[in-house]
């Protein structure tokens, strides 16, 4: 055990352990992913970048970031800590590589406030008011407002938080479920059906596909919120993976559904006028009238559900880099009696606040949107990819004593790893300014606390020791099974 780990051990500012089940991890998964409110604020963009191709890019992009959910599922096994990829690639790769990783998550989960509360504040208005839903002050207001109340509901605690997360999303995902119904059985049809929407010639190229990869990484981010609950999870080393694999398997279900019903029953017109809300359009078509707002309610608890996972999110790695000495120590002290990071989530929502008003100065909502995606697209591939490489570095002494090991932890995610970064590399050049400037300045800004701590001598920045970068049988509590005789 390294000094790191030693001054962990010592800090008697602790989460709730053993407070979460599978069942509540893999809500937690689904949840952080917001099936709905990734459906109804990406479509449009994800339309715009490929056409028709919005299958194919969620299939292709979903099969690599499959290889990440291995890549978390397997770390996990090896050490439970809510950084998550802060500890993980700090272990693996390098701590500098580490602290990026963690800062990545953070910003984007910052940025991700913006770009979630604006739309929660529409969507709740629209339910009564289009003049309201359209005017920025009243959208901002009761943005804020959401986004608070989601703030007090994660100081409250984990438990008070898992709760309330089965209760949006069972009746998210009861609304979802519906509605594929109607819209792939009843609904009238402006084009067929075509198997060539997950060919991948229907992008004419790579800067297609890969601009189309980008939108997606941004429909599956989010499930990884398991991973930072960890701490807080029965069975730590095991239970988030097997969440974030459950979750991540129902929010590609009902991605592909949705993309396909969007592509037969939406014509351009109808989502370039909906970029905001392609859902809010799709309900209308499906069921006209009253019984199309339903939709809507599925949008709004989505986008409720999800602010609540990325605050947990982000104040839990604030609270890792806290407890590390990497971030004010405050930031690593958790409440007495609810043992939540209270000083690391009232951080994130004054920050939080701060962007969401700023950001009506930036422009149209649909503007806000499709920067913002795009440039968490860019975060989530340095953070995904430095997980996928970080498991097969852990793992290679492993990869050849059993087949799962061979797959799931080293061809697997080092593929999600790969495509996270020829990801990132091609869509570069089809990025605007405001959105290359917000995805790589955010992160560039790490470099700041990381030469500040360094310089301090914090023990997160001593390299691990080659022991301590090799994962054996016994920190995974498994024998050996040989692949091959």
């Amino acid at each position: 055990m390294d000094s790191l780990e030693h001054a962990n051990s010592r800090d008697h500012h602790r989460l709730r352990r053993g407070a979460l089940s599978l069942f509540d991890s893999s809500v937690m998964g689904v949840a952080g992913v917001a099936p709905a409110y990734s459906i109804a604020a990406s479509t449009a963009t994800l339309i715009g970048a490929v056409a028709l191709g919005g299958p194919a890019a969620l299939l292709y992009c979903g099969i690599a970031m499959f290889g990440i959910v291995w890549a978390f599922n397997y770390l996990g096994r090896s050490e439970a800590n809510a950084g998550a990829t802060y500890a993980w690639v700090r272990r693996a790769l390098h701590p500098v590589l580490g602290y990026i990783a963690g800062w990545c998550l953070v910003v984007s989960a910052l940025i991700f406030m913006v770009a979630g509360s604006v739309p929660a504040g529409s969507t709740i208005l629209g339910l009564f008011s289009q003049r309201l839903a359209n005017s920025t002050g009243w959208v901002t207001f009761l943005g804020i407002v959401v986004f608070l109340i989601m703030v007090g509901a994660v100081i409250a605690g984990v438990t008070i938080t898992a709760k309330l997360q089965v209760a949006m999303s069972t009746i998210e995902l009861a609304i979802l479920v519906l509605f594929a119904i109607l819209m792939l059985v009843h609904s009238p049809k402006v084009v067929s059906f075509s198997w060539h929407w997950f060919s991948p010639s229907i992008f004419h190229g790579s800067a297609g596909f890969f601009a189309g990869a980008l939108v997606a990484a941004f429909y599956y981010w989010g499930w990884d919120v398991t991973a930072n609950l960890n701490e807080e999870t029965k069975g730590s080393r095991v239970t988030p993976g097997l969440g974030a694999i459950n979750g991540v398997i129902v929010v590609f279900i009902l991605f592909e559904v949705f993309t396909i019903g969007t592509n037969m029953v939406l014509t351009g017109h109808q989502i370039s006028q909906n970029a905001g809300d392609v859902l809010d359009a799709l309900g209308q078509v499906v069921w006209p009238g009253i019984g199309g707002k339903l939709i809507v309610v599925a949008v709004a608890l989505s986008t409720i559900a999800t602010l609540e996972t990325t605050i947990i999110q982000v104040s839990r790695t604030l609270f890792a880099m806290g407890r590390d000495g990497t971030m004010p120590s405050i930031l690593g002290r958790t409440h007495r009696t609810r043992l939540t990071p209270v000083a690391a989530t009232l951080v994130v929502a004054v920050v939080s606040v701060g962007l969401l008003i700023a950001s009506n100065y930036v422009g149209s909502v649909g503007t806000v949107l499709s920067d913002a995606i795009n440039a968490i697209g860019l975060q989530i591939a340095v953070y995904y990819g430095l997980a996928g490489f970080s498991v097969v570095i852990l793992y290679r002494k492993l990869l050849f004593t059993k087949l799962s090991y061979f797959i799931f932890a080293g061809l697997w995610p080092l593929a999600g790893a790969i495509f996270m970064a020829v990801m990132f590399e091609q869509s570069l050049p089809g990025l605007n300014t405001t959105t290359k400037v917000v995805g790589i300045g955010a992160i560039a800004l790490g470099i700041i606390p990381i030469a500040i701590y360094w310089a301090k001598g914090r023990p997160y920045f001593r390299m691990p020791s080659p022991e301590e970068r090799v994962v054996h049988l016994d920190d995974v509590g498994e024998a050996p099974e040989p692949l091959v005789d």
